[in-house]
């Protein structure tokens, strides 16, 4: 298989952008410039689409002149997306067989890779201003899904391992499938969650360790608020049309993956609650806010969870703001001599 051209393994990472360091008594947010994407992204600039065909000939029919005259493909069609995402996968990473169930989540691939880059930085910053790289790097991404995006960018970036967790076996399915087509059973383990009101609870043996946590959290409390978030998008894309019918979100998605009871805020409260049984095992704690009015309400449970340090990562890809939560139970030393061992052992 081809594999992706790849950083060199020793060069420094850039800190975070908008990232904060408090302590448990508050948080600060800092902005970042509008569109902007991590340094590290491969997505920079507008779209190669020629190349893009000539590697997946079948977006060809998908793409689209918008009203600026520039080549695109229509972002509210989730068919489109998912052959798109499958191009862009392939020609950037080396992916060569990606699909997804009809109706689940096509999320796009480059802010979810800004995430990816962004949690190396975090890890930079306790292993000596490099980016720990390759199999001895373990990370659980909490609701990986049908789409699997986390793991594939993850391990193709960095070299990362991965757990990948759900509790849907539909989506473990999909997601093992393309995991086996692209011969990463070695590097991408896929588990169920047994029970659907847990997170970390019953998922965890009790010898694992992991370096990160991610986490994509359902963001609605409802069917009805994720069809009306929809709605206000397509109107904004000037696309709505009274006569088609529209998809729950203009990228899919099942309900698990879209709305959970209390929203986001009541799924992050719970990761959140259950990370200090785990606090041990785990390096970093992460999770995306899609919701910025929530941050308050998560600064607080984090402040009554006893985590030693917690940050808030702001990233911003085209005109959507989005932002991370990261925690941790560990001092400063304790997460440096957690890398040691692996310094260690690479030389």
């Amino acid at each position: 298989m081809t594999q992706p051209p790849k950083p060199s393994s020793r060069k420094p990472a850039r800190p975070a952008r908008g990232t904060a360091k408090t302590a448990p008594s508050g948080q600060q947010r800092l902005p970042v410039s509008k569109g902007e994407l991590h340094p590290r992204n491969r997505h920079q600039g507008r779209y190669d689409f020629p190349t893009l065909i000539r590697g997946c000939p079948e977006l060809a029919p998908f793409v689209i002149v918008n009203p600026y005259g520039k080549e695109s493909i229509d972002f509210a069609d989730p068919a489109a997306v998912r052959v798109f995402n499958r191009a862009l996968l392939k020609q950037h990473y080396g992916i060569n067989h990606w699909d997804i169930p009809p109706g689940y989540l096509c999320p796009p691939v480059p802010g979810r890779a800004d995430y990816v880059h962004a949690l190396a930085d975090l890890l930079c910053e306790d292993a000596g201003g490099v980016i720990p790289r390759g199999a001895r790097v373990r990370v659980l991404d909490v609701g990986t899904g049908a789409n699997c995006i986390y793991p594939l960018l993850g391990q193709r970036e960095y070299g990362w391992r991965f757990l990948g967790s759900d509790i849907d076996a539909t989506a473990l399915a999909a997601a093992q499938a393309i995991v086996r087509a692209n011969g990463l059973e070695r590097a991408i383990e896929l588990r169920r969650q047994p029970d659907a009101k847990h997170i970390f609870a019953g998922l965890l043996h009790a010898d694992e360790r992991f370096d990160l946590t991610l986490c994509n959290p359902p963001f609605h409390a409802s069917a009805a608020e994720a069809s009306a978030g929809s709605r206000r998008k397509w109107k904004n894309l000037g696309k709505l049309d009274p006569r088609r019918k529209l998809p729950a979100l203009n990228f899919g998605g099942q309900s698990n993956e879209l709305w959970c009871d209390g929203g986001e805020i009541a799924f992050i409260r719970r990761m959140i609650a259950e990370s200090r049984a785990v606090a041990g095992q785990v390096l970093w704690f992460t999770c995306l806010v899609s919701k910025g009015g929530n941050l308050p309400l998560v600064e607080q449970a984090l402040k009554h969870s006893g985590a030693l340090e917690m940050r808030t990562v702001a990233m911003s890809q085209g005109q959507k703001q989005s932002r991370f939560v990261a925690w941790t139970f560990h001092t400063a030393d304790a997460r440096a001599a957690w890398h040691q061992p692996r310094d260690s052992a690479q030389g």
